[in-house]
C-alpha cells in the first residue's frame, strides 16, 4: 500500500514537472514578437501605437499557455494525489 502511495506522488510530481516544460513555449514566442516589435519600431516610428498593441495582444495571448501549464502543474501537486490515493483505497477496500 505504501508503495502504491509513493509511486502515486511520484508520478503527481513529475507530471507536474513535465507540465511546467510548456512554460519554455510562451517565453521563446514572446521574446521573439518583442524584438521584431522592436525592429519595426525602430524602421518606422510613427507606427509605434499600432505595434505596441498588437505585440501585447500577442503576448498575452502567448502567455496563457504558460498560465494553463501552472494550473495543470498546481492540481497535480496538491489535488491529484489526495484524490488518487482516495481511489486507491477505496479500490483495496482498507
Amino acid at each position: 500500500m505504501e508503495l502504491a502511495i509513493g509511486i502515486i506522488l511520484g508520478c503527481c510530481t513529475l507530471g507536474a514537472g513535465i507540465a511546467m516544460i510548456a512554460g519554455i513555449g510562451p517565453g521563446i514566442g514572446e521574446g521573439n514578437a518583442v524584438a521584431k516589435a522592436c525592429e519595426a519600431i525602430g524602421r518606422q516610428p510613427e507606427s509605434r501605437s499600432a505595434v505596441t498593441t498588437t505585440m501585447l495582444m500577442g503576448c498575452a495571448v502567448a502567455e496563457t499557455t504558460g498560465l494553463y501549464a501552472l494550473v495543470i502543474a498546481i492540481l497535480l501537486i496538491f489535488v491529484a494525489p489526495a484524490r488518487l490515493v482516495d481511489i486507491l483505497v477505496s479500490a483495496i477496500g482498507r
